[in-house]
């Protein structure tokens, strides 16, 4: 609720900012490097990013959710393993109770305490193995927040944008305000495998 209420208010002044700039303050044509500059002191500069595109060309982006399907994989491997071999044993013992194979039912009843004591085991492993997936994930996002968000506080000291947005809570956007190439490109040039 309360990011809906940021995003909004963001939207809101955006939205306002845009419509001055359009109405007012546009005549002059100073358009400083895909920002609006006017000499008022009231003018702001604005500039947006579409995050699906950086994170489509981010080289750490890639490599990290590469890796993260790695571990997928590996994991979906690892349970995949297990349940065949249980279900491998759980059918053998239905087929062997049906068949009479037990000598004694207090055998039958063991190895079916057995069988379930490893569908138990299973099911904790996949749990296990999910929240270690998304504790990956939760890292990973973190970390590229994280450093988008460094890249953007040195971009910004130069280029001096009173807001850069992220284009997902955009309606709209003149591409003279995209500077998704720019952040896009000094990621990667920043970035060192």
């Amino acid at each position: 609720m309360k990011n809906s209420t940021i995003v909004t208010v963001v939207l809101g002044i955006a939205i306002v900012v845009l419509y001055l700039l359009h109405f007012m303050g546009n005549n002059s044509g100073a358009v400083h490097n895909r920002a609006v500059n006017t000499s008022t002191e009231n003018s702001v500069s604005i500039a947006y990013v579409k995050m699906d595109s950086v994170l489509f060309t981010y080289e750490l982006a890639k490599k990290l959710t590469s890796n993260l399907q790695v571990n997928q994989e590996s994991f979906k491997k690892e349970y995949s393993v297990k349940r065949l071999k249980f279900d491998k044993e759980a059918a053998a013992f239905q087929e062997k109770v049906q068949k009479g194979g037990f000598l004694t039912e207090e055998r039958a009843k063991l190895e079916q305490e057995r069988l379930v004591g490893q569908q138990q085991e299973i099911e904790r492993l996949d749990v296990e193995l999910t929240q270690k997936l998304n504790e990956m994930q939760r890292q990973i996002n973190q970390q590229i927040i994280d450093s988008i968000s460094s890249f953007l506080k040195s971009y910004n000291a130069v280029r001096k944008y009173d807001l850069i947005l992220n284009s997902a809570s955009m309606l709209e956007g003149t591409p003279r305000f995209n500077i998704t190439k720019d952040v896009a490109d000094g990621l990667n040039k920043r970035y060192k495998p």
